[in-house]
């Protein structure tokens, strides 16, 4: 199977172009959508979702991920092998690395330079559809990875920074790390994070945020709370939310990526 995720959204010609190339060097391969609508260039972003998603595709999946404001200039494309077997193929920008971890980590990596596994001529602006579709095309018919460029070491593949949570006893400080699609707002901080601040088992939560402060319960789901009430809970990938029920918790908060927010223990 072969993942595509990039921000090339669907107004214009480019995933098309990109799933066609898929299926004329890999015929008969199936092709699934982790999504388009990664916000332009964000590079974080769209390295999220692919975090999220790709251990729910089958070992051996080939993941083409593609938010590359950088095209055409000297960031590396490449294509890593993880542990578990499947391999990430895009630019080495930061995109592909968290998703790499999730999947055991990155066995090893090479530069996609071989000409014979790219379409020609190579456009200075569309790599997804002349150099990484058809890598992951070639990939799948069993070329082996070492064929495609030169070696890289791994440990040199461009990281994105992720901030730690701090933490002291019975309190948490963490930052927006993204907001999804319904408005409700995601923190890098797991169920670990929570008990080691002594948080957990604590029905409500004071959340401390730009000059204003909120009790917010904490419950295994949106409809735990009224209509339009906030409501922390652990999401689906097991990471701290901030929600509404039935609405936006960045709307109503006013709180967008980078915001610094406060949990702690009703004093």
């Amino acid at each position: 199977m072969i993942s595509l995720l990039t921000d090339f959204g669907l107004v214009d010609a480019s995933v098309g172009a990109c799933r066609g190339v898929l299926a004329t060097l890999a015929p008969g391969v199936p092709i699934a959508d982790i999504g388009h609508m990664v916000p332009p260039f964000d590079v974080a972003r769209g390295a999220r979702m692919l975090e999220y998603a790709v251990p729910y595709y089958p070992a051996g999946t080939i993941h083409v991920a593609v938010v590359d404001p950088g095209v055409g200039t000297a960031r590396r494309p490449v294509a890593i092998r993880t542990h578990r077997g499947d391999v990430l193929v895009g630019p080495d920008n930061g995109l592909l690395i968290w998703a790499a971890d999730r999947l055991g980590g990155a066995a090893a990596a090479v530069e996609l330079r071989a000409d014979a596994y790219r379409l020609h001529p190579v456009s200075h602006t569309f790599h997804a559809r002349d150099v990484f579709c058809p890598a992951a095309a070639h990939l799948t018919r069993g070329v082996p990875l070492e064929s495609f460029g030169p070696p890289i070491d791994p440990s040199t593949l461009q990281r994105l920074p992720r901030a730690a949570p701090e933490i002291e006893d019975g309190e948490l400080r963490a930052s927006v790390a993204y907001v999804a699609a319904f408005g409700n707002l995601h923190f890098d901080v797991l169920r670990e994070d929570w008990l080691r601040a002594g948080l957990d088992g604590a029905a409500t939560i004071a959340v401390d945020a730009d000059g204003w402060r909120r009790e917010v319960p904490y419950r295994p789901t949106f409809g735990s709370v009224g209509v339009g009430e906030p409501v922390l809970l652990e999401d689906s990938f097991g990471h701290l939310c901030l929600a509404v029920n039935q609405g936006s918790a960045q709307a109503a908060l006013g709180l967008s990526v980078g915001a610094s927010v406060r949990f702690s223990r009703i004093r």
